[in-house]
């Protein structure tokens, strides 16, 4: 029903949208930690075309991932729904159960309702992309969608075929599907400003997760930097799919990265050649915190610049993620925030960006007057909450709430953990001895936060 009075609104408005209506692309890196990029503290290397999102436009530093792993994750920035009332709240085997509901109208819903083109071009990590039906993007509001058939399948950048619109693709031996990928959102941004279409790109690329698979040539520049770690060989499996190993994986995470940032940098070369700038909000993100898997060492990258925690937990390391965003006239340069803001947010700033209904589910607060630097006409969230389930029953196994400077984190069997972000960054002192009456309130928010999975 939600979505068909979103329809009504679109076909008695007779389709109509301004003609200055803003180009979204949003490009959601995956397991990208919070000290990943050189503009965020990373020392060894540098992403100079990611970086100029944030020294063109403006940068979060209390940005929060929708949980801290991949599909719940995804799931809260389409539905808009905190971790605590969302379905999916951890990963499924095989992503039985991960899809979205089709009576819920979900994001790229939105932008169809306000007369925007939509492309998705990566991981969907909500239900195998090649099935007819509910898992399938194109069921959710995507004129398009270019990418791996399922998060399994993701793991590799070497798969046996790539999705196209639901059609399963064959692709030759040895086809680093990323760089195709990156391609075709390339050609869909193009064929959009050209025939002067507002569009939604959404492009949710698997870097830097799983295998540290990168072009050759960027991975044998990187090992001669770091030829002291070629005798490191990093494995990873992609459910059944061709997935090599890879050696020196330290050289590895270092050609990804700089592939992605040469990737951003010919998407903004792009938007500007096609004298769209102007016009198109970028925003770059992670869809949680740093992982430590095929290979990848976090520790010597200092990939959670310093935080507390990795994937698959809900400290600081686990769930706060970089995120900055460019729009050209409107957001000022080299600007920061530390507006309290997560991914169920995404969804209603997108409402208030088109002009259209905030769907009945949402949860979030839209950052749009932040992004306009309108500080007095920004709303606060009283609270973050966060959920992750593990298991085939879905348990939860932990929590955590972000209040104001103040962070509680409980695991499943574990008294609660409560600490001062504002004194202690890094989460090193747990204050829940000496602030029982913090610890009370905080567990309220949680159970309060809590709903049943159905």
């Amino acid at each position: 029903m939600h979505r068909f009075a979103l329809l009504l609104t679109f076909l008695f408005s007779g389709a109509c949208f301004a003609a200055d209506s803003p180009n979204v692309i949003y490009i959601l890196a995956d397991d990208l930690g919070y000290g990943d990029l050189s503009c965020y503290g990373q020392e060894k290397f540098q992403t100079p075309n990611i970086d100029r999102l944030s020294t063109e436009g403006l940068q979060f530093t209390n940005h929060y991932s929708g949980n801290t792993v991949c599909s719940p994750s995804r799931a809260v920035l389409m539905t808009g729904q905190h971790s605590g009332h969302c379905y999916l709240r951890g990963n499924r085997s095989g992503e039985v159960g991960a899809s979205l509901d089709p009576d819920m109208t979900v994001l790229p819903e939105v932008f169809k309702a306000a007369g925007y083109a939509t492309g998705a071009y990566g991981k969907w990590g909500l239900g195998q992309t090649h099935l007819l039906g509910n898992p399938n993007p194109l069921s959710h509001g995507f004129d398009e969608f270019y990418g791996w058939k399922s998060q399994g399948i993701a793991h590799t950048y070497y798969p046996t075929t790539v999705v196209y619109n639901g059609n399963e693709l064959r692709l030759e031996e040895g086809t680093f599907v990323h760089d195709q990928i990156i391609d075709r959102a390339l050609m869909f941004i193009r064929t959009q400003a050209e025939s002067k279409t507002p569009f939604f790109c959404y492009i949710p690329t698997a870097v830097p997760h799983a295998a540290m698979h990168a072009p050759k040539e960027l991975h044998e520049k990187w090992r001669k930097v770091f030829p002291e770690f070629d005798s490191k060989v990093g494995k990873y499996t992609a459910a059944g799919e061709p997935c090599p190993d890879v050696q020196n994986p330290i050289a590895g995470f270092a050609a990804m990265l700089e592939n992605l940032d040469n990737e951003v940098g010919d998407i903004l070369a792009l938007i500007k050649d096609l004298g769209i700038d102007d016009n198109t909000l970028v925003m770059f993100t992670s869809d949680n915190g740093a992982h430590k898997e095929g290979g990848h060492d976090p520790t010597f990258w200092n990939s959670t610049g310093g935080l507390r925690g990795h994937k698959r937990d809900m400290h600081e390391g686990g769930i706060r993620t970089p995120m900055m965003a460019r729009w050209p006239g409107v957001i000022k340069p080299g600007t920061k925030t530390d507006h309290l803001s997560g991914f169920q947010d995404i969804l209603p700033t997108v409402c208030e960006l088109v002009g259209q209904p905030v769907p009945p589910q949402n949860d979030g607060i839209s950052f749009l007057p932040t992004l306009r630097g309108e500080k007095t006409e920004q709303q606060s969230h009283e609270y973050l909450y966060f959920e992750f389930c593990k298991g085939a029953d879905q348990k939860i196994f932990s929590q955590a709430v972000r209040k104001g400077d103040w962070k509680a984190y409980r695991e499943k069997g574990k008294p609660t953990q409560i600490f001062n972000l504002k004194n202690d960054p890094f989460e090193k002192q747990d204050l829940a001895k000496s602030q029982p009456q913090q610890v009370k309130e905080m567990e309220a928010i949680m159970d309060e936060a809590h709903t049943p999975l159905k």
